[in-house]
């Protein structure tokens, strides 16, 4: 089979041949149909984010496939099924604490690491081998747009966080990063989940146009001018009334303030979800004021991607239409054009823009 492979941080991925996995006991392999190129996958390839990636690799966060292969333990999946593959890879021998590794992508500590030796590669290859329950039936219209329907990459994690805060139909969210790729995911996510409004700070007046557009009354743009007070005051006017619930999307170059600004605007016994990047280089820490948490019964909950049942909770979103993927730019690529591909998803990262790699066709149309 063909792959693109990392074989040293800071130089281009290599399209190359290699051998064609197999299934064994509690895995299938998987013909890739289309994955999901990230819009930092550059970051992550030039070694400036530091994942604990291990050249040679083939990198990859999970992606729309048709299943090849099934190991002799799947009861229910069969050979030709279209399925979305979770990236998300836990350790089966603890169930409290598994260790986690995001197969072609990062890893969590030691065990993660060991994981991660096992599911070495990931989805920008023709084939993959998968953990068999990381593997998801898709409905049948997915495979008119294999394409489109590889934005899971990016839903998921935002519906995880979602859930993770306890978000409830009719309540007031706040999306901090709500102009970026995942953030302006988690205003789409949350209105099909039924938010009755949705605030959407950003710096970004076109994309906060964007978004406005697209949903019409139910999210409130806020244009943020850097000073926490007011953009506080700002962001606690346009929801109108109590916010529930904030979630931090914000990436690694974001300072710890804008966090904190959109973080304190929650309610009492409000809730705040911390999913963004904020910290992870060498930035300066969160401190949310113990007082503030305490006397208003804050709950502050981290939450690194998503439970596996929020794969199936995501894709019934999508197949309801409750989530409608058909406004989502999509650009996809060649198997041989991944580097473009790479660098494409760099300079598009605005709201709705997706970059895909579709490693079984050379140089596909753009689907959207």
């Amino acid at each position: 089979m063909r792959a693109a492979a990392l074989t040293r941080f800071g130089d281009p991925l290599a399209v190359r041949e290699m051998p064609a996995p197999g299934a064994g006991g509690g895995e299938v392999v998987v013909e890739v149909l289309a994955a999901c190129v990230p819009p930092y996958a550059d970051e992550v390839f030039s070694g400036e984010r530091n994942y604990p990636l291990v050249p040679p690799v083939v990198p990859g966060v999970g992606g729309v496939g048709r299943i090849v292969e099934i190991g002799p333990d799947a009861t229910r999946l069969r050979v030709g099924d279209l399925v979305w593959c979770d990236c998300t890879v836990r350790s089966r021998d603890d169930a409290l604490t598994p260790d986690i590794t995001l197969q072609g992508w990062s890893s969590r500590g030691e065990g993660g690491a060991r994981l991660a030796r096992h599911l070495h590669d990931g989805s920008f290859a023709e084939l993959m081998r998968v953990p068999t329950e990381n593997v998801f039936p898709l409905p049948a219209a997915a495979g008119d747009d294999p394409a489109r329907w590889a934005a899971l990459t990016v839903h998921t994690i935002s519906y995880g966080g979602l859930l993770a805060g306890g978000l409830a139909a009719g309540e007031t969210l706040l999306v901090s990063g709500a102009t970026g790729n995942l953030g302006s995911s988690a205003v789409a996510v949350a209105l099909a989940m039924g938010a009755g409004r949705v605030v959407a700070p950003g710096r970004n007046r076109s994309a906060l146009r964007l978004l406005a557009d697209r949903f019409g009354p139910r999210v409130r743009p806020v244009r943020l001018t850097g000073d926490d007070a007011a953009d506080r005051a700002a962001m606690r006017e346009a929801g109108e009334g109590p916010i529930d619930m904030v979630i931090d999307l914000l990436p690694p170059g974001a300072p710890a303030s804008a966090v904190r600004a959109a973080a304190m605007t929650v309610r009492e016994y409000g809730r705040v979800v911390l999913m963004g990047g904020v910290g992870m280089l060498d930035g300066e820490p969160l401190a949310l004021p113990y007082p503030w948490v305490m006397r208003n019964s804050i709950t502050v909950r981290g939450q690194w991607m998503y439970p596996r049942a929020a794969n199936a909770g995501i894709v019934r979103l999508l197949a309801s239409g409750a989530l409608d993927l058909g406004p989502e730019r999509v650009r996809t690529f060649g198997l041989d054009a991944v580097n473009e591909a790479v660098a494409y998803a760099a300079s598009h990262s605005g709201p709705y823009e997706r970059t895909v790699l579709v490693p079984g066709a050379d140089a596909p149309p753009p689907s959207g």
